[in-house]
Order: C-alpha cells, then structure tokens, then sequence
C-alpha cells in the first residue's frame, strides 16, 4: 500500500510527518480493542511564486524561497471494523492565525491524527487536483491552495 501512495513524487514534493499534538483520548472500545494509531505517508507540495515583486528581484539562477502548495495525506487503514463508514477529517484554527491544524477520525481500532499545516483557502476543484476518497483501505486527502492573481 505505501508503494501506491510513494508514485509519483516529484522534485517539488517532500515527505510530510509532522504530527500535531492531540490531547488523551479515551475509548469506548479501547477495552476490546487495542488503540493504535494509523500508518501514513504524506506529502507537501513546494514550488516557487513568480509574482511582480519575484521577477523584479529573482531569476532562475537565484530563485526566490519555495513556499507551500498544497498537501497529499494518505492515510491508511488496512483493519479497520466497520469499513461502511468512511474516514473524515476537521480542520480547525490552532494559536497562529497562519497554520492550522487537521484531524483525522476513522473509528475503531484507530486513534485520531492530526497534523500542522497551512492555513490558507484550498482549490477544491477536481480540475485543479482535489482529491477526498477512501478506497481499499487508504483515506486519500490531495489539496491545492489557491493563487491569488494580483490585478490593479
């Protein structure tokens, strides 16, 4: 399964595995079953912004930082007991007002994950690589953010 969700990576993605702290959880199945938490590969998506102010200043032998894109979240839940009712996530504001943090929940006998990441308004088009679906026991969440065109 992690060699379906490592096809494909290109030179402007990079693996992905920071996780944000969550406070203790307590189960009600935790007694039947062990709690542990879900296998994931994740990718972050870098590239360069070529606005005015970045081509005024910057080429391609010197090129501007990179700044995030967009994420890949592949998350994978090979055992989980009621495969009916599919993985969800929230995203929700954490202290900075520039990050966010997102949170998986798919049930038992899988704890919750989350992860930091941007937060910043997603292209939620599939034309423009948007892609939330969980099939053969990977939960796949693929977003692009959204580029602001600068107009007078």
């Amino acid at each position: 399964m992690e060699l379906i969700a490592r096809r494909g990576m290109t030179n402007d993605e990079a693996a992905f595995s920071v996780e944000a702290p969550l406070e203790a959880q307590t189960f009600l199945w935790s007694e039947k079953y062990r709690p542990r938490k879900p296998r994931y590969f994740n990718r972050v998506h870098t590239g360069f912004e070529w606005n005015k102010y970045n081509q005024t200043h910057y080429d391609m032998d010197n090129p501007p930082p990179k700044i995030v894109q967009g994420y890949r979240f592949n998350i994978f839940y090979p055992d989980l007991l009621d495969v009916t009712e599919t993985p969800t996530f929230t995203v929700t504001p954490c202290d900075d007002p520039d990050f966010a943090v997102i949170r998986f929940h798919a049930g038992p006998p899988y704890e919750d994950i989350a992860f930091k990441c941007v937060n910043r308004e997603w292209e939620i088009s599939h034309k423009h690589g948007y892609k939330c679906q969980f099939v053969n026991g990977i939960f796949q969440l693929w977003f692009y953010f959204k580029r602001y065109r600068y107009r007078r």
